[in-house]
């Protein structure tokens, strides 16, 4: 792997942890806040003292060769321990269950970490390894037992985690079950890495070498693995928060058609000016879009709508008449407040008005509807009808 494998995933996750920093202030006392928190930092921390220019530099700053090996499988252990106690909180349950499960895990890895440094302390790694330490000290005494104590540790958590997902994705939907697939995926990496590289450290202990296995495939497999497990404990957090603005733009876009057609009548349309393309729907241009109609509803003619729902009756179905009805009558109110702007808006509501207003009742996404049905030929058509009428919208 190449450096810059290492120092991106770690920036981009450096940045998460940062975005998110707010959240831990406010939430401190959540243990699932501070479970994806630390999850987070401990991926970014792994990723940055793993690549072997900061391995170098720790081991020139200590004055100890391969002193880095120890602090990496050390922070290793700690993201395996946050996946496995934000597995636990993520899924509930009793209050004293979730606490006495996490003290398990936290306590089976704090056991590990103590005996990675004190098995570094007593064995002797004079030669400074960047990239093959696990292979060439696979039969040192005491570094060995340190290679296969954090190996065996990662694997547990891949395996534990991985079953708890497979199992808990079968009885949820939605974000959070891509988001349990998305981590099945990663902890399977993870085992992946493990497993190849014991079976590299097994086949030097019987005078075999495939280091090629170590070095070569493990890296990049976990370097993949942590990054889709990170995502996938990110994805039902943000997940919902991405579909809901996804939402609003489409919605926005949707809408298009029929603000546009209101933007072009004459009159005070502050409502429909300076609207930010992220704004979302209800609070910007469906808001301005009913402020509009509402400037409209004494230019309504239920003459308009009349004719174009029995011009559209046996081509359709009644319901699309119908939207297809409102939307003529909403243009000839446009060309009609264009053609006589200073009609009296406080007369009594038009037969027209109330019809789209009951409407507006039956169909939440009434809006949505007129817009698309603003294309309609018989929209046009009945526009010109009721253009030459010069009469008083009814």
């Amino acid at each position: 792997m190449r450096n810059n494998d290492y120092y991106f995933p770690a920036v981009a996750l450096g940045i998460a942890f940062t975005a998110k920093l707010p959240g831990l202030f406010r939430g401190w006392r959540d243990p699932l806040v501070r479970s994806v928190c630390f999850l987070v930092f401990a991926a970014a921390i792994c990723f940055f003292f793993a690549a072997p220019p900061t391995i170098r530099a720790v081991n020139r700053i200590t004055g100890i060769p391969n002193f880095s090996a120890p602090l990496v499988y050390c922070v290793m252990c700690a993201f395996s321990c946050a996946c496995l106690v934000l597995i636990v909180n993520w899924r509930g349950g009793p209050p004293e269950t979730i606490r006495r499960s996490s003290r398990r895990w936290l306590s089976f890895y704090a056991v590990a970490i103590i005996a990675l440094a004190t098995f570094f302390a007593l064995g002797d790694a004079p030669v400074e390894r960047l990239r093959d330490l696990d292979t060439h000290y696979a039969t040192t005494p005491f570094i060995r037992e340190m290679i296969v104590t954090y190996l065996c540790a990662h694997m547990v958590a891949a395996v534990v985690t991985t079953t708890l997902c497979l199992r808990w994705a079968q009885a949820v939907h939605g974000w959070l079950r891509v988001g349990l697939i998305v981590l099945v995926v990663g902890f399977v990496l993870n085992l992946l890495f493990g497993a190849a590289k014991l079976t590299a450290v097994f086949a030097r202990w019987s005078g075999k070498d495939w280091d090629t296995l170590s070095t070569d495939l493990a890296p990049p497999v976990a370097a993949t693995g942590g990054l889709i497990v990170t995502v996938g404990f990110l994805l039902p957090l943000i997940g919902p928060k991405v579909s809901g603005f996804l939402h609003a733009w489409i919605m926005y876009l949707r809408l298009g058609t029929l603000w546009r057609q209101l933007k072009s009548t004459p009159g005070d349309h502050t409502a429909l000016r300076g609207i930010p393309w992220w704004s979302a729907p209800d609070m910007a241009r469906e808001t301005a879009i009913h402020d509009e109609l509402l400037r409209l509803q004494s230019y309504f003619d239920e003459d308009v709508r009349l004719a174009a729902l029995e011009a559209m009756r046996d081509k359709t179905s009644a319901e699309s008449a119908e939207i297809v009805s409102l939307a003529a009558m909403v243009a000839a109110a446009v060309d009609a407040k264009s053609t006589m702007p200073d009609l009296d808006t406080h007369e009594e509501t038009s037969p027209g008005a109330r019809a789209l207003a009951a409407a507006r009742v039956e169909s939440p996404d009434l809006l949505v509807k007129l817009s698309r049905a603003l294309r309609s030929p018989f929209v046009a058509a009945a526009r010109k009808e009721a253009a030459p009428t010069g009469s008083s919208p009814r």
